[in-house]
């Protein structure tokens, strides 16, 4: 069983590489879909006690931010997972300009998560951390520590 928490800023690429690394494998939580805390905290309870890997799939910008996840995910024996897709501000606007509707962010949204991002640390309680970087449309990915 595997928790794995996404850490980045909006548009870096996040649910991109869900669809493309997890998406057969991993339940998905994600704030933007579920719209509140309280569908989120079902379909968190709902993956540990089915003991379904999942991704929590939301910017998850500071350590008190992941520590919930990380929490229920140790006391679950779930092996923790995250990566941290490096912050790449004019890149962000860019993929966010080409989204529609809701979709799209207004910019000092995401100025605020990345004057907000605290980069993920072995400490927190990861077993595993990854750099996320996105290169000519592709995922480079590399042990962070």
């Amino acid at each position: 069983m595997e928790c794995v928490i996404f850490v980045g800023i909006q548009a870096s690429g996040k649910s991109t590489l869900f669809k493309e690394r997890f998406f057969n494998t991993h339940m998905r939580i994600n704030l933007d879909m579920l719209k509140t805390r309280h569908r989120e905290d079902i379909y968190l309870a709902a993956s540990v006690q089915a003991k379904q890997s999942f991704v929590v799939d939301n910017t998850n910008p500071t350590i008190e931010d992941r520590k919930k996840y990380i929490d229920i995910a140790k006391d679950s024996k779930y092996k923790v997972v995250g990566y941290f897709f490096e912050p790449n501000f004019d890149e962000s606007i860019k993929r966010n300009e080409a989204r529609q509707g809701r979709e799209k962010i207004p910019e000092v949204g995401i100025k605020s998560v990345m004057k907000n991002l605290q980069p993920p640390q072995m400490s927190e309680g990861f077993d595993e951390l990854y750099i996320v970087r996105l290169v000519n449309g592709e995922f480079i990915i590399d042990t962070l520590q």
